[in-house]
């Protein structure tokens, strides 16, 4: 049923670097890269990380704030967390494992990326399931149930497996990605260049954006944001985040988070404030309601430049370190600090 499929990818598939390798560090790799991120943009990271790490035993030998600040601006940086504690489970087993259950087991590894690297890698009939996949899959087959629901997870996994012609697993798996990728996409799929067109149901029945099927809606949570960047002209103070919250490992400055927005007359009465030298401060605005969203929450975020003629030093604020400016770079920050420092040029003016 599928052929034209695999014909059509023979001939449009993208060429992708980690396409032209067996090697399952490799694939792994790509993998953790692109969840939640788009191809065009996870292609850089991966170079970045190939260039860095080359093989997994250099990955586990790095310390995490190397693969952190390698990772910065890619979000979701549990991914990169799990990337760096599963390397060092490979390296303790003394080779990538071959078997999809063993694979499975690896630290931050699900069915999905499991079975993309038992098949890319390893040549195993096991079928992925991504969101190209729920797409063409419920477009073709018209099919109703939620796939975000337990029960369309198993509906859709079984018929992925049925369809996979085990001795072609990694060609029909990349094949029905990209088509979702490149022509059944989420809106306005170009249905008249599928080689699948003339067994979609949806197709047939003029409804393909009707599908896939969701229940759930994501609540988005709205968060205050105030960041201080305080500085002594030579150094400044920044904390490293820790576990429980969003951002885990890495670094920033000093943070003010309330219920709502904090006015400039509050924040010199901020019990973190008041631990810094009074004399000869000035506070200079640097953004105002910066909107940054993440997956789940909204940060509103405000920020302002704090110099003091006092040295700052690891025992100004407890939690927070004195870093030299010139050794930033050396440290990763989540994407709403660079995003910071990027529109005002802030760190020009430090």
């Amino acid at each position: 049923m599928f052929s034209p499929l695999l014909t059509w990818y023979q001939q449009n598939g993208r060429d992708l670097p980690w396409r032209h390798t067996q090697d399952p560090y490799k694939i792994w790799l790509s993998e953790i890269i692109l969840q939640q991120t788009r191809v065009e943009q996870g292609l850089a990271y991966y170079l970045r990380f190939t260039e860095a790490f080359p093989t997994v035993n250099a990955l586990a030998a790095a310390n995490e704030d190397e693969v952190l600040r390698l990772w910065q601006g890619l979000g979701y940086y549990s991914r990169a967390r799990n990337l760096h504690e599963a390397a060092r489970q490979i390296v303790s087993l003394g080779a990538f494992p071959t078997a999809y259950t063993e694979i499975r087991k690896l630290k931050g590894i699900g069915d999905y990326t499991a079975a993309a690297i038992a098949s890319f890698a390893f040549g195993l009939p096991h079928a992925v399931v991504d969101g190209n996949v729920y797409r063409v899959l419920s477009r073709v087959f018209a099919i109703s149930t939620p796939i975000d629901s337990s029960e369309g997870k198993h509906q859709f996994a079984r018929l992925a497996q049925e369809l996979l012609p085990p001795k072609h697993a990694a060609l029909h798996n990349q094949a029905i990605m990209d088509l979702g990728a490149l022509i059944c996409t989420p809106r306005s799929p170009q249905c008249d260049a599928c080689p699948l067109n003339n067994i979609c149901i949806a197709h047939a029945e003029h409804s393909p954006e009707d599908f896939p099927v969701k229940t759930k809606h994501t609540q988005v949570r709205t968060r205050f944001f105030t960041y201080i960047i305080a500085t002594d002209g030579t150094n400044i103070l920044l904390h490293r985040r820790s576990k429980g919250d969003i951002w885990q490992g890495l670094y920033e400055p000093i943070l003010l988070e309330a219920e709502q927005p904090l006015h400039v007359s509050d924040l010199f009465n901020h019990p973190l404030l008041k631990s810094l030298p009074s004399t000869d401060i000035t506070l200079t605005p640097l953004v105002a309601d910066m909107s940054h969203k993440l997956s789940h929450q909204n940060l509103r975020t405000w920020a302002y430049l704090l110099r003091t003629s006092a040295p700052l030093t690891s025992e100004t604020i407890p939690t927070y370190a004195s870093i030299p400016i010139i050794d930033l770079n050396n440290y990763a920050l989540p994407r709403l600090i660079t995003r910071i420092l990027e529109q005002t040029e802030a760190l020009s003016s430090l």
